[in-house]
């Protein structure tokens, strides 16, 4: 299960962490509607890459898996929030909370299963 969750959660976090570190238009708009510097955001897209990377390699090495699912899980959480301190509307924020729910899932499989 825990492979499923990893490449699920890499295919969603690849091209977004990379976008985010190139400032693609799209990511600076993001970017500024949540009153981020495009530097800031570039950080939040290395996290994601890192953790897709964690991930990945947690295919072999279990811990680096969970820890990078948790750092996924923890950054997801806290930009659900953000989009609601923004005034986004609740289903703006519903993308980061399920990110953060399949992140906090792979961590509680793989602890489970040792």
């Amino acid at each position: 299960m825990n492979t499923v969750l990893a490449v699920a959660l890499s295919l969603v976090f690849l091209p977004l962490g990379p976008a985010k570190l190139a400032a693609v238009p799209f990511m600076r708009q993001a970017a500024a509607h949540l009153g981020m510097s495009v530097g800031l955001y570039r950080v939040v897209g290395a996290l994601e890459v890192a953790g897709v990377a964690g991930l990945l390699t947690g295919l072999t090495r279990m811990p680096l898996g969970v820890a990078a699912a948790t750092g996924l899980a923890l950054l997801m959480a806290v930009a659900a929030v953000v989009h609601l301190r923004h005034g986004d509307p609740p289903p703006r924020a519903v993308p980061a909370a399920v990110m953060a729910l399949i992140s906090s899932t792979y961590v509680a499989t793989a602890m489970a299963a040792g």
